[in-house]
């Protein structure tokens, strides 16, 4: 069993995050790694030395082990948030980096826990169904504008006209953010990705969501920021005023940009793969576990939230010493041929074993999406009314020639040009 060496910006890693070519192609980079071993020494965006985790079961035990958190301070004897000291480095200002580290995605139990608890019931099985309908209206009402976008050449782009237009709208509508000011939103979540924007983003959207939330004290609606003011308004202590923000720009832009990007990357994949379409086109009680299946195959989120050891953990026959920084590869795990027989082959017939939905693209444990139920369902109508209004549709340029956005944590398409066409699905 090897004995992991401590954190640090020092010593030799064979693997960096960052590598332009890893992000390029990080399903087969990520696969090498994995056949390598299943957990190796890696450096990450902050330069610190990370273990990289990219075995399913593996992954599966960095997620649910309690004796891995999401923020350093969990661990024993340390009082550094490390996140926070990376985001600094990176020149994030220091007035919006609470809204970035004190992310509800960025803390461990109680606070998670009671945070969690406050925004839950808006993504509740039964708040979803109720959403279904405004979800299938919205739905048709962009796949039938599809055509009025076409540029001169004739192609739709359908991450800007409907992948983003679709969970952004859903996500302002159930948040109460006024439809005039949703444009600011589409530009933002742009900027989040972006770190020579993401200061002024944060400062932007958290003065926005301060003035919004006086907006709605004056005159309360039926929307989850309302009922977040109200906790904070009436049980004194519980939620605070950065909480309040913090909380909605968490919401706002994980409600949509991972949403919008798996509709990308699914219509993408089953463009590309006309025969998995075709069966689709046959029963379209296969839905479902066709977009589980796409989110093990071409999930945009490639790994998930750097994890803190809290005491010495074993992991795949690695010793991983506490307050080690550890980095799950999700997309690395939703390819493990040790768990996924053929798993280069999308197949939307596959379906789980006796253990349950094995991909880990929402994450598992504590941290599982809470938005994963709505995106499911978002990704189910879009698919659905996209293929069936234009059954004649393909790419209208060549697979190599699209361009993917070059962050090394998602896999994220730029633009996905094409022609809507009105022949037979076999044409695609």
């Amino acid at each position: 069993m090897a004995r992991a060496e401590a954190s640090g910006a020092v010593g030799r890693c064979p693997v960096d995050i960052s590598d332009p070519a890893l992000t390029a192609g990080p399903y087969g980079g990520f696969a090498r790694i994995r056949e390598e071993a299943p957990v190796v020494r890696g450096r990450g965006a902050d330069g610190r030395v990370v273990w990289i985790v990219t075995r399913h079961d593996e992954v599966m035990t960095v997620l649910t082990d309690p004796g891995f958190v999401n923020n350093s301070r969990s661990v024993p004897g340390t009082t550094a948030d490390l996140h926070a000291e990376s985001l600094i480095r990176f020149g994030l200002p220091e007035a919006v980096v609470p809204y970035l580290a004190e992310a509800v995605t960025q803390l461990d139990p109680p606070h998670h826990t009671r945070l969690r608890k406050l925004v839950a019931r808006a993504f509740s099985a039964r708040r979803v169904a109720e959403l279904a309908p405004r979800v299938r209206e919205l739905t048709g009402e962009l796949v039938d504008a599809l055509p009025g976008t076409a540029g001169a050449d004739g192609s739709v782009d359908l991450i800007e006209h409907f992948a983003y237009p679709l969970p952004i709208t859903i996500i302002c509508e159930l948040i109460g953010v006024p439809a005039e000011d949703r444009a600011m939103w589409r530009k933002w979540s742009s900027d989040y990705s972006s770190l020579f924007a993401l200061g002024g983003m944060l400062a932007e959207s958290s003065a926005y969501l301060r003035e919004l939330a006086e907006r709605r004290r004056a005159e309360p609606g039926d929307d989850l920021l309302t009922g977040l003011l109200q906790v904070h308004d009436e049980e004194s202590g519980r939620l605070s005023e950065t909480e309040l923000v913090t909380m909605v720009i968490t919401l706002m832009i994980a409600g949509h940009e991972t949403t919008a990007h798996l509709i990308g990357n699914s219509v993408l994949a089953l463009l590309t793969h006309p025969g998995q379409l075709a069966l689709l086109r046959q029963d379209p009680e296969l839905l479902p576990g066709a977009v589980q299946e796409l989110l093990r195959w071409c999930s945009p989120v490639v790994f998930g939230k750097q994890r803190y050891a809290t005491r010495d953990v074993e992991v795949g026959g690695t010793l991983i010493g506490a307050g080690d920084v550890v980095l799950p590869v999700l997309g690395a795990a939703n390819h493990d041929p040790r768990r996924f027989p053929d798993p280069e082959r999308l197949d939307i017939t596959r379906r789980p074993d006796g253990r349950g939905v094995a991909h880990v693209a929402y994450s598992r444990g504590p941290h599982y999406c809470l938005g994963a139920t709505l995106a499911n369902q978002e990704a189910e109508v879009a698919l659905s009314a996209l293929f069936g209004r234009y059954p004649g549709m393909r790419l209208a340029v060549p697979e190599e020639a699209l361009t993917w956005n070059p962050v090394p944590s998602t896999r994220q398409l730029a633009r996905l040009p094409v022609r809507l066409g009105g022949g037979p699905a076999a044409s695609a």
